[in-house]
Order: C-alpha cells, then structure tokens, then sequence
C-alpha cells in the first residue's frame, strides 16, 4: 500500500513538534462505519535501540488474517513524552509500504486525539496513509475521567483542557478499561463501536493482540 511523504524524519524537539502542529489540522474526525479489512499494528523493542514493527491485517467479518508483515529497525527518536511515535513511525510507515493489500480501518497500540498536542501515532499514521485510524491505550496518558461502569461497553469521557479527547473504555466485564481515542477519519462513536467488536473474549482487541505477538516472535 501507498504512504505519502508529508515531511522527513525529525531529528530535534522543536521540528517533531513543528510536524505534529502542522499535520494537526488535516485530521478529520468524521468517516465510515463498515470495514472490511482491519489491520493492527505495534512495537516491540528489543534492548535500547533495536525494535521489530508488526501489522497484522484481518477480515472483519471472520477475524481470519489475511497479510502480515514485519520490519526490523532502530529506535529513530529520542524518548520525549508527547513525541513516543517518532521513535516508531518510520519501522511502521515501512511495514505498511509491504503490504500487498490495503486496510480499510488501523488499530494502533496507542493515543490520536488523547495526546498532550492533539496528535498522537493514530492521528499521524491516519494522515500519512489518508485511512481511518484509532488508538487504543493501555493506560491513560492525558486527562480526567470518572471510573466506567463495570459492564462490557460501559466508558466514560476523557476530557482533556475542557474536550472530550476520547473514552475510558470496559471491555470485559470487571476488567479494567482500556484508553479509546479518534485518530484519523472516523468518529468517537465508531471507535467505541469497533473496539467493542474487535474485543470479544480480551480486554485488547485481537488486531493489536496479534500484532503484538508477531512483533514478539516475527520468525
């Protein structure tokens, strides 16, 4: 599949930050609600600097995988909290150039809209390949929210400097939630919705949990 190359790989604080305000205003927080091919992506990081880039893409419909793809790279940024994507964008931009099919929808491990500028790895990656992007936290990284209820599908605002910037969401019944935010192209409801339906058994949904296994065993 096709990446556009919106700007070259930062190298400082100040022009990672310049990128993300400038790509901030191509985010578009409405899109569809049916997809077809779901692809999951992540990290992992093997010592300091060596890390393996996973997607993993699956039919909606059956859940069954249907291309996979792995890339192994070097961490490509320093650590600075608000910038953890530019130290996985390149592998990951890589990794989709592979494929031989395109999703119609990405589940990356991680924050779009709940990021302390508005724009994290989903909102980056949604705007570079031009698809419908989500992120899926493992915990919270920006704002307030009240406990969800203990139901599967209860969730709660996060709301960061007076703006809903995503949801605490419950998966599994008495689970503690995960972190649900717009990235690119899609609505709030439609990540809730999706997430819900990629989730049936695990607290993660099964894109990003294949994703994650196959960044940890790539052989």
């Amino acid at each position: 599949m096709q990446v556009q190359q919106l700007h070259p790989w930062p190298t400082t604080t100040a022009e990672a930050e310049a990128v993300q305000d400038r790509l901030r205003g191509r985010v578009e927080l409405t899109g569809p609600v049916d997809f077809a091919l779901v692809a999951g992506l992540d990290v992992h990081y093997h010592g300091e600097d060596a890390l393996t880039a996973a997607v993993v893409v699956l039919d909606a419909g059956t859940m069954a995988t249907v291309e996979e793809v792995t890339v192994r790279g070097r961490v490509a940024f320093p650590y600075v909290p608000g910038l953890f994507a530019f130290r996985e964008l390149p592998a990951l931009v890589e990794a989709l150039e592979r494929l031989t099919v395109t999703p119609d929808l990405l589940v990356c491990d991680g924050y779009g809209l709940a990021h302390p500028r508005g724009f994290g790895l989903a909102c980056h990656l949604g705007v570079l390949t031009g698809l419908p992007a989500l992120g899926v936290g493992k915990t919270p990284f920006v704002g307030t929210h009240e406990p969800p209820g203990p139901e599967r599908g209860d969730w709660a605002p996060i709301v960061h400097e007076g703006a809903v910037v995503g949801r605490a969401l419950r998966t599994q019944r008495e689970i503690k939630p995960v972190y649900v935010s717009q990235g690119h192209r899609i609505s709030l409801d439609t990540v809730t919705d999706q997430v819900l339906r990629l989730a049936p058994r695990y607290r993660l949904p099964d894109p990003i949990r294949r994703a994650d296994h196959l960044a940890r065993h790539p052989d």
